[in-house]
């Protein structure tokens, strides 16, 4: 059995949950920087500190990813997805009443970051495994379109109710709202596996092999320390360690403070981000659309050579429409980086891997997150400008386009194996 009685799989039920609960979790971790200037009015803390507390949630961001997609591939995401989302709404709720400097590193750096690492991508990863036998990039794609959403919905709604009532309502009715209408779907519609609906994944039974797939068995995983001594595992993480820095911890951290310093209303900064959100679902859903048509490592490589460029121009940012052309610019591969890291994860290293190696890759994207906000604050109150923290970026993306180009992707067993003789595919 494959179908519910409507004729729809539960698969794209479980999926539309997922993406609902994960833009919501990142919207929520990504409002930090609209309170960077209310909170330096109001209590007179300098860039550098605030960016500290913003470093701290990036990092604990990744940090949580490994154990998040462990629990995930071996409990399955219910549970998870249910506790992580309890964990940042109370941090949200908590961050509106906030005193001391130590009381933002406690609720947003560390209670928002563990809740919405939780509800990331490694745990994502671990859902299209499960649910879905094919379409599996284009799964992906869906799921960081979701991310962008909750830029483009979530932003724009902080500064809303910031500009209207204060950034303290805002963090409180961001957080009520979560526990009223996204804990509640999650509880209802998300499930761990299709067996507990007495289905099938999506596709199973009638996918076409392609190149990529191998013959291991169901339960096999390969570990951390095996995926350690292939170069590939390390290429994947030094590329999306390049990835966090340049968007997460540079871009998404400081842009608002960066526009309002050259001129532009908080409307317009926040605006920005909302383009470059909506930009982000298109291209990272298209990225989704290519991986499983033409590929991943050309794609890739092109990303993060585009993004390169796009930093460059940044700097030449002169009035309203030029900073959101940046935005949509920058937006088109913001995450369109997720597809093919993840489905190069996957066939490489195993579908039954992915959560969990899924998860040490992007905590190296969350440490270049971390070094990217704390950098671009140091250098802002070094020199008083964001220009050479976009510089750095804008190198290290160019980089990057050329260690994308240097990943085998050639599938790894594991050395120990249960016998099974289940035959499962590794394309993603």
């Amino acid at each position: 059995m494959s179908r519910g009685r409507g004729g729809i799989h539960f698969a794209w039920v479980v999926l539309g949950a997922v993406m609902l609960v994960m833009l919501a979790a990142s919207g929520l971790r990504s409002v930090f920087g609209v309170f960077i200037k209310p909170l330096e009015a109001e209590f007179h803390w300098d860039r550098a500190s605030l960016s500290g507390a913003a470093a701290l949630s990036l990092f604990l961001l990744g940090a949580v990813g490994p154990f998040a997609g462990r629990l995930a591939d071996r409990w399955g995401p219910r549970r998870l997805l249910a506790l992580s989302l309890l964990i940042l709404g109370i941090g949200t709720i908590l961050s509106s009443f906030v005193k001391s400097l130590w009381h933002v590193y406690i609720a947003s750096g560390i209670l928002m970051a563990v809740g919405a690492g939780g509800a990331g991508m490694a745990t994502a990863a671990s859902v299209s495994a499960r649910w879905f036998e094919t379409r599996r990039g284009l799964v992906i794609g869906f799921l960081g379109g979701a991310i962008s959403a909750g830029q483009l919905i979530v932003v724009p709604l902080a500064m809303g109710l910031t500009v209207s009532y204060g950034w303290r309502q805002s963090y409180l009715w961001l957080g009520l709202g979560l526990f009223a209408l996204i804990l509640p779907l999650s509880i209802w519609l998300v499930r761990n596996d299709p067996g507990e609906k007495g289905l099938r994944p999506y596709g199973a039974g009638h996918a076409v092999p392609s190149p990529g797939m191998t013959s291991l068995p169901a339960e096999a995983r390969v570990s951390v320390s095996e995926a350690a001594q292939v170069p590939a595992f390390w290429l994947l993480m030094a590329t999306f360690f390049v990835c966090g820095y340049t968007s997460n911890g540079l871009v998404l951290t400081h842009l608002i403070p960066h526009s309002m310093e050259h001129g532009f209303s908080e409307m317009a900064a926040a605006q920005a981000l909302g383009v470059m959100g909506a930009m982000n679902i298109l291209g990272t859903v298209a990225s989704g659309w290519i991986c499983d048509r033409f590929g991943r490592k050309g794609p890739l490589a092109f990303y993060y050579f585009f993004r390169g460029l796009s930093l460059l121009f940044l700097l030449y940012v002169w009035n309203v429409p030029s900073l959101q052309l940046f935005a949509a610019l920058f937006g088109l591969n913001y995450i369109s980086t997720v597809p093919p890291t993840t489905t190069l994860t996957a066939n490489i290293f195993g579908r039954y891997s992915v959560g969990e190696l899924s998860g040490w890759i992007f905590f190296s994207h969350q440490v270049g997150a971390a070094l990217g906000a704390a950098i671009g604050g140091w250098v802002f109150d070094s020199t008083g400008s964001y220009a050479l923290a976009f510089v750095s970026a804008a190198v290290l993306a160019i980089l990057a386009a050329g260690l994308s180009l240097l990943i085998k992707e050639e599938p790894v067993s594991p050395r120990t194996t249960p016998a099974t003789g289940v035959a499962v595919p590794s394309e993603a």
